[in-house]
């Protein structure tokens, strides 16, 4: 199976309620806290990616409320590097699962 089949699509409303597209890549926890990867989708449909460019991962905090889930974007650069490198080895594992 090939990693693509298993990404979901995501629609976000940034705080001005506009939707913005992401494409879900993992879920996972890190000390305590639910948190998600996503990749923003580009907006040209049909425009293939840049195989030369680094994908842009975005880490959200997930947050249960009585309304449901909250995603609380992450900004604080010390915790973003820990869930990059944290990301990277789950994905390791992932893929010698395979």
């Amino acid at each position: 199976m090939e990693f693509e089949e298993y990404i979901d699509e995501v629609v976000l409303l940034d705080e001005n309620g506009e939707a913005e597209r992401f494409d879900h890549i993992l879920t996972f926890l890190y000390e305590g806290d639910r948190y998600v990867a996503l990749e923003p989708v580009s907006e040209e449909e049909g425009e293939e990616p840049d195989l030369d460019e680094e994908a842009e991962l975005v880490f959200m905090r997930i947050e249960r409320g009585e309304d449901g889930d909250s995603y609380i974007p992450v900004d604080n650069e010390i915790l973003l590097d820990e869930l990059f490198s944290h990301f990277l080895e789950l994905m390791d594992e992932i893929e010698e699962e395979e």
